[in-house]
């Protein structure tokens, strides 16, 4: 059964969370964590997101994130396939 839809608007604050695929680990160790931190902070200054916490586990992660301008769906398009990208090779 697919998510509901989520809606989007300036100024929304969202609690985001993905898991890898049949529940594996998507963070092997702290260099996979750095990376993906780095990239968090990436996305959040192209997107002007406000991180304003986030908790990585061993096969997920969890962001509270604001979005001023309204923009969460392409921001969490391009921080997991990005990710995923970097982790698979």
């Amino acid at each position: 059964m697919p998510r509901p839809i989520r809606f989007q608007f300036p100024g929304a604050v969202y609690h985001i969370f993905n898991r890898g695929n049949r529940q594996k680990h998507i963070f092997l160790n702290d260099e996979d964590r750095v990376r993906f931190l780095k990239l968090l902070s990436a996305t959040g200054k192209r997107m002007n997101w406000l991180c304003h916490a986030y908790c990585l586990m061993g096969n997920h992660y969890h962001l509270l994130i604001e979005t001023p301008d309204g923009i969460l769906d392409r921001g969490m398009r391009y921080l997991n396939s990005v990710y995923a990208q970097g982790s698979n090779r």
